[in-house]
């Protein structure tokens, strides 16, 4: 356990496997914690009004490092006891999740304002890029940085 303000790196991970939300929240727990915020970002079946069938996720090799530095900075924070944080890359279906966070404080509006900054953060500097493949035949690559 980490000791008040000091905050801890529970869990990164950039990867093929299927992401577990329980086991972010389990990785962040804390007696000292009075809430565990976590988000699970799944792919949805549309984007834009267009039929989505799946997605793929492509990561630069530094990918990990910096979802690890993100993760660094968010524990870094005084409030913040643990934070755990991974992202899905290979293809995935509809419903798979994408990217996974979990964020342990000692109370919830700190958690839910650093679960919110760790994916924002995530989302805008994450070396990802996603190829989304429609149900009209086409295909297309969203730079997520």
């Amino acid at each position: 356990m980490n000791a008040p303000g000091t905050g801890g790196v529970a869990l990164v991970a950039v990867g093929v496997e299927a992401l577990d939300l329980a086991a972010h929240e389990a990785a962040v727990a804390d007696v000292r914690a009075g809430a565990v915020v976590s988000f699970q970002g799944v792919v949805r079946d549309h984007d834009h009004g267009r039929g989505v069938l799946r997605l793929e996720y492509e990561g630069h090799p530094s990918a990990e490092q910096v979802l690890r530095e993100i993760a660094e900075e968010l524990a870094a924070l005084p409030e913040v006891y643990a934070v755990a944080i991974s992202h899905r890359v290979g293809e995935l279906e509809i419903g798979d999740a994408a990217l996974v966070a979990a964020v342990s404080t000692a109370h919830r509006a700190a958690a839910f304002t650093a679960c919110a900054r760790l994916v924002d953060e995530a989302k805008a500097r994450l070396p990802i890029w996603k190829r989304q493949f429609f149900a009209d035949g086409t295909e297309e690559w969203v730079n997520c940085p």
